[in-house]
């Protein structure tokens, strides 16, 4: 592992958004133990709820889930300190997740509140310019509250040639765009995937195979299984419940595991991991382990361990991962960490 993969930095909501943090958080870890010591908050900003790297250079990303949202980047030094290279207006409001695409040359941004996906072209340094495209979604779902309107929860690129996916919670879509890497523009492929009504989407995880995709239904608790295709389309090919337990279920992260045997997904309102064995035609609840808080916003497969950060409890859980099983074990303490949404390796 590089020195810089032995920090790991972790996203919060700040007091702009109700949160406790204070902006960017560094840790180091141990490999071995899977142990996290805090360094501090090494970026004031606000409410930078989700984080992105570079592919091939030391920088950092990560929004500011604002009314008038931004982005941000930093250049990250060997102790995992911050040096800022630039921020940029996303165009739309709250946003809530970032990625780069895999040839290091834009930056993708959700806008949660404004229902948009905004593209920035990044220079040399891997800085961010002046946003290239903003793309609003129109349309909305079956839920009053929470589907009112479209809200891009998620920015998935293809590692390949394929397109990159917009999941969309209010308007029970999975978007496809091809990005004119000339331009910076989003050129739509149609027709867009639609999910059952209701479901809310919120992440996707694709499978090391290139050839399976994962999304989790963050408003009626399910994970919905795809076959993606070399040419970009998904068909469903399973629906399962993300959680074996009773009561209010929302889903929030998911992913597959690097050797591609297992599904993990974060359910909040109960508190747990759920593990899914992949190896048959749909995926196979064999474990879900506590997490000792009620809302993990998001986790993070690193090497063994997996790691589980809990918004409202204040904290971040470690787990070793058993190679065979797939089933994460706690280990140690909590480590206590202000209103974390995002950790990123």
């Amino acid at each position: 592992m590089s020195g810089r993969g032995e920090v790991v930095h972790i996203g919060c909501y700040t007091a702009h958004s109700g949160g406790r943090g204070t902006g960017i958080m560094a840790a180091r870890r141990d490999p071995e133990s899977g142990a996290l010591t805090l360094l501090g908050t090494v970026a004031v900003t606000a409410s930078p709820s989700f984080l992105a790297r570079h592919p091939t250079r030391p920088v950092l990303y990560a929004v500011n889930e604002l009314p008038a949202g931004g982005v941000g980047a930093w250049r990250v030094g060997a102790d995992g300190d911050l040096e800022p290279l630039g921020s940029r207006p996303t165009g739309g409001a709250e946003p809530c997740h970032l990625a780069v695409v895999p040839d290091g040359g834009h930056l993708v941004a959700a806008n949660y509140g404004g229902g948009s996906v905004a593209v920035f072209p990044l220079d040399g340094e891997g800085a961010p310019g002046e946003r290239s495209d903003l793309v609003v979604h129109e349309g909305h779902g079956p839920d009053p509250d929470r589907q009112e309107r479209a809200h891009a929860h998620m920015v998935n690129p293809s590692p390949g040639r394929g397109p990159l996916l917009a999941v969309d919670l209010g308007t029970d879509s999975v978007y496809r765009y091809d990005l004119d890497a000339a331009s910076g523009r989003l050129v739509p492929r149609a027709p867009r995937v639609r999910t059952p009504a209701g479901t809310g989407p919120r992440h996707l995880a694709r499978h090391p195979d290139g050839r399976r995709g994962y999304l989790v239904g963050e408003l009626d608790g399910t994970v919905i299984g795809y076959e993606l295709t070399a040419d970009g389309s998904l068909h469903q090919r399973s629906r399962v419940n993300a959680s074996g337990r009773s009561g209010h279920v929302q889903p929030s992260e998911v992913a597959v595991g690097a050797d591609g045997r297992f599904l993990y997904v974060a359910n909040r309102g109960i508190g747990t991991v759920a593990v899914f064995d992949l190896g048959g035609d749909q995926p196979e609840l064999v474990a879900e382990v506590d997490t000792d808080g009620e809302w993990p916003r998001h986790f993070a497969l690193i090497g063994e361990h997996l790691y589980v950060a809990d918004e409202r409890a204040d904290m971040i859980r470690v787990f070793r991962v058993d190679p065979g099983t797939g089933v994460p074990r706690p280990v140690g303490e909590p480590v206590v960490v202000p209103s974390p949404t995002c950790v990123l390796a």
